[in-house]
């Protein structure tokens, strides 16, 4: 048996198997750039849509005028409906949390 490895043939069939895949590559390019140039217009116009409702000047102009009266009529709601909650309880719930946001890090890390 021939145990040599040509070198040169495997090389040429990289290659050609290298050109095979980028021209598939373009021709799905080429085929589905309409579908991408449409989504990306649907995306602008929507983005461009969303902006009136979340980055409007009004409401930001009624909120610095107003800010002491929402920060009071807060304090009143949440004196009102606040519900009675054991001391013991928000300690044990901050402390899950904080374990949590701790584990989250430990894994992105």
């Amino acid at each position: 048996m021939n145990d040599t490895i040509n070198y040169k043939e495997l090389f040429e069939k990289v290659v050609i198997e290298k050109e095979k895949l980028l021209y598939y590559v373009d021709e799905l390019k080429k085929t589905h750039l309409i579908e991408i140039n449409n989504y990306e217009s649907k995306i602008t116009s929507l983005t461009e849509h969303l902006k009136k409702y979340t980055a409007h000047q009004g409401s930001k102009k009624y909120y610095e005028k107003n800010k002491i009266q929402i920060i009071e009529k807060n304090k009143e709601y949440n004196k009102i409906n606040k519900k009675n909650v054991d001391p013991e309880k928000i300690k044990e719930y901050n402390k899950n949390a904080y374990q949590k946001r701790k584990l989250k890090l430990q894994n992105n890390n």
